[in-house]
């Protein structure tokens, strides 16, 4: 039903934007990773790269809620809220290494949630084969700004280094789980928008 959809959204919402978040339950990848970044403007660099991070964690939740709320198909619904609860996960861990290194989420959260959820319902209202070409072409994009991240994290930063690791291993997971179940290629408008987007978003975190 339409309300328990809207009902279920304002939730996660909330649990997205208040750090209250649920996830699966598995444990950070950090556990155990001695945290050896010990100078202040690595430690400064680490924490705004983790903050765009978790901008794209808050992302990810509005899409899939999105996705899941604009769907009339069942099974599909449930593959992708399966995914944001991993999706979940990522912004957990991504909080914990904020809280580690000082810094804190972007402050333009609400933001990123409102445009990305309607961003999500409107794929999932254009059919099947564009849902899932949303979670492909997102988790792609995704995957590339990770190893961007990935190369340019402080080398002794372990503790950052494993989360993205893991969040990267995910992300192709979900990008080809998509594309098993039919996803439809996304059209080159669509495609440059969402990278546009992608920009404005990683600048914005980035700072604010």
């Amino acid at each position: 039903m339409l309300s328990d959809s809207i009902i279920s959204g304002i939730d996660n919402a909330l649990r997205t934007l208040t750090g209250n978040s649920r996830g699966s339950g598995r444990p950070n990848p950090s556990t155990g990773q001695k945290d050896s970044l010990l100078r202040p403007l690595d430690r400064q660099q680490a924490g705004r790269m983790m903050r765009v991070n978790h901008a794209g964690e808050v992302m990810a939740q509005a899409l899939y809620t999105g996705q899941a709320a604009g769907t009339d198909d069942p099974a599909l619904r449930e593959t992708l809220l399966t995914a944001r609860r991993e999706e979940e996960d990522h912004l957990r861990w991504c909080e914990d290494r904020l809280r580690e290194l000082g810094s804190h989420p972007s402050l333009l959260g609400p933001i990123w949630y409102a445009t990305a959820w309607a961003m999500g319902y409107a794929a999932a209202r254009h059919g099947r084969g564009s849902n899932l070409g949303l979670v492909v072409a997102v988790e792609n994009l995704v995957e590339e700004h990770l190893k961007e991240h990935l190369d340019g994290l402080p080398a002794e930063d372990r503790r950052s280094r494993s989360i993205l690791e893991q969040m990267q291993a995910d992300e192709t997971c979900h990008a080809r789980n998509a594309e098993h179940l039919g996803a439809a290629s996304m059209p080159v408008p669509v495609r440059i928008a969402l990278r546009g987007f992608s920009r404005v978003m990683t600048r914005g975190a980035l700072w604010i």
